[in-house]
C-alpha cells in the first residue's frame, strides 16, 4: 500500500511538472509592440550658399581655403556646435557667436596640399538647428610645380 502512494504521489507530481511546461508552451506567445518609430529629423533651415567646392588644379605645398557661407532663414538664433574636417589635412574655422536670423555666416576649410593627386574630404558641421549635420565637401588636384 505504501508503494501504491509512493506511486501516486509521483504520478500526481509528474502530471503537474508536465502540466505546467505545457502550458508555458501552449501559452500564447507575447508579442512586444513594436518600438515607436523614432521621427525623422527635420531638415535644416539655414540656407547654404553652396555644399561642395572644387579647387580645380593647386600647387603642392601652398594650402587653399574656402569660406562656405550660409544665411540663417529661422525665426530663432543658430550656433554652429561642432564642425569636424575628415582628416588632418584639412583645417577649419568657423563663426563661433550666435546667427541670428537673417544673419549670415562662414565655415572655412583649408586643405594643406601637401600630397600630390586628386583630393575629396568633407567636412561635417553641427548646430542646434538640427541633429542632422551637414556635410561640405572640397575637392580639386595638387599638382607639382614646375622648375
Amino acid at each position: 500500500m505504501k508503494t501504491l502512494k509512493l506511486s501516486f504521489f509521483a504520478l500526481a507530481g509528474a502530471l503537474l511538472l508536465s502540466a505546467s511546461s505545457f502550458a508555458q508552451t501552449a501559452a500564447p506567445a507575447k508579442t512586444q509592440a513594436a518600438a515607436p518609430a523614432k521621427p525623422a529629423s527635420k531638415p535644416s533651415l539655414v540656407t547654404w550658399t553652396s555644399d561642395v567646392h572644387d579647387f580645380g588644379d593647386i600647387a603642392k605645398g601652398k594650402p587653399a581655403s574656402f569660406d562656405f557661407t550660409f544665411k540663417n532663414t529661422t525665426k530663432q538664433t543658430i550656433l554652429i556646435t561642432n564642425v569636424k574636417a575628415s582628416c588632418g589635412c584639412t583645417a577649419t574655422n568657423y563663426t563661433k557667436t550666435p546667427i541670428k536670423p537673417g544673419e549670415t555666416a562662414s565655415v572655412t576649410a583649408t586643405y594643406n596640399a601637401a600630397t600630390p593627386g586628386p583630393f575629396s574630404k568633407s567636412v561635417t558641421v553641427t548646430t542646434n538647428d538640427t541633429e542632422t549635420p551637414k556635410i561640405l565637401t572640397i575637392k580639386g588636384k595638387v599638382i607639382e610645380p614646375q622648375s
